[in-house]
């Protein structure tokens, strides 16, 4: 495997080895930057004095933005080019981040977060572009699985800083520890100094612009691109559903149903996360050879078998077994999106398309959590709820994935 990948990067040149590390790393801090507060829940409840759920309706609110993010940046990508929205979007997201370590409410803290839900939802649209517009098709699979998983890097990355530095941290008014930790958030904003000294233009975008025709999206258009975009919208709310009906609420299951303590609901979280990383690349591979489609089938129907292990078994060893093999497939399926969202997407309109329809699918299930919650108590607890809540969405992932149309290879050339 370590060869395989090792291959996969020798194959591009320096210019394209630097474009997909500027998104990757993108993705990752950008993630970094938004599982930070859900580390800091507690903290923050207790220095505003309110209950955590009061404080959670701040994550509620970066989701239901992010589509925005998705609309303003994926339409500034396709004026101006996608490096220099990619830098404006990498500063906004810091700056959003600091701005949250300095909110003196909770009401002001909300919207802070909000802000920060409008970049974070533009940077995955346009890092995607960017990276599938300069990559070569050849180990386009190994790339988009890679490329997803950067979500679950910045989890990772999230998770150690608050584990090696937040118990350390100490202070008041302005600078008690969590929001300290938002100022952490902040350092990714370096990251805009590679991208401006080591990253290209995409060529696609500048081929367009040099182009006489160019492939500007016109409003005349609408009508055509509509039912593909109102499909990719249905099929990211079921992506959504599956990651999220499968995570959410995980930690709060083996802690309350399961009775483990929250050092070994953590250990539990860091091999799941692994398994989602190793699913990501290695079923995003595997769809060079099976196609798009039929990888996200076999990797979606495979987390339904998973389900013994990850929810009706008492012993932490069979389930971190389990939660690995869950992730590995549920992150296996969504490996693939990234490069099949973009081969789906017009040129026109592919910094704007894959994202806005990604993060509609996240406003729909943006209140996934509570609604699981609600089933539990109306139906004998999470166990019962988030296994029947794998069954179905696995399924209905299946079903659409198969139903949809595919172009594995597509050349990403302007119109």
């Amino acid at each position: 495997m370590v060869s395989g990948i090792l291959e996969n990067f020798r194959q591009l040149t320096v210019k394209q080895r630097n474009a997909f590390v500027a998104c990757f790393l993108g993705w990752t801090l950008d993630a970094f930057d938004f599982f930070i507060l859900t580390y800091c829940l507690s903290a923050i409840a207790a220095d505003f004095s309110v209950g955590i759920k009061k404080v959670a309706e701040c994550l509620f609110w970066t989701l239901a933005m992010r589509p925005v993010g998705a609309l303003l940046f994926g339409a500034m990508a396709e004026r101006w080019g996608r490096k220099p929205t990619l830098m404006l979007n990498v500063i906004s997201f810091a700056v959003f981040e600091l701005a949250s370590a300095f909110a003196p409410t909770l009401g002001w803290l909300m919207v802070c977060r909000g802000l920060f839900g409008i970049a974070m939802g533009g940077e995955w649209g346009v890092g995607a572009a960017l990276a599938f517009e300069t990559l070569p098709p050849k180990g386009r699979g190994f790339f988009s699985g890679l490329l997803q998983e950067g979500y679950v890097c910045g989890n990772l990355l999230a998770a150690a800083v608050y584990w090696l530095v937040f118990p350390h941290l100490h202070g008041h008014g302005m600078l008690t520890n969590w929001r300290v930790m938002f100022m952490i958030g902040a350092l990714p904003a370096a990251l805009v100094f590679f991208i401006r000294m080591g990253v290209d233009e995409s060529p696609a975008w500048k081929e367009g612009k040099a182009d006489p025709v160019k492939p500007k999206f016109q409003w005349s258009q609408v009508g055509a691109y509509l039912p593909s975009f109102l499909f990719l919208v249905l099929l990211m709310t079921a992506f959504t559903a599956f990651s999220h009906g499968s995570q959410d609420l995980y930690p709060t299951f083996l802690e309350k149903t399961k009775g483990f303590a929250p050092a070994e609901v953590g250990k539990i979280a860091i091999i799941a996360n692994l398994g989602a990383l190793f699913g990501g690349i290695c079923v995003g591979t595997l769809s060079e050879k099976l196609g798009r489609r039929k990888a996200i089938v076999l990797a979606a129907l495979l987390a339904i078998p998973m389900i013994p292990l990850w929810a009706y078994t008492h012993s932490m060893g069979v389930i971190m077994v389990g939660g690995f093999l869950m992730q590995f497939m549920v992150q296996g399926a969504w490996g693939v999106i990234p490069a099949h969202l973009n081969e789906l997407s017009p040129s026109a309109v592919r910094a704007t398309f894959p994202g806005l329809a990604y993060q509609l699918g996240n406003l729909i299930t943006s209140r996934n959590a509570v609604f699981q919650a609600a089933l539990a108590a109306r139906f004998g607890g999470l166990t019962v709820v988030m296994a029947g809540t794998v069954v179905v969405v696995a399924v209905v992932v299946a079903a659409l994935a198969a139903a949809g149309r595919e172009r594995k290879g597509e050349e990403m050339k302007p119109a």
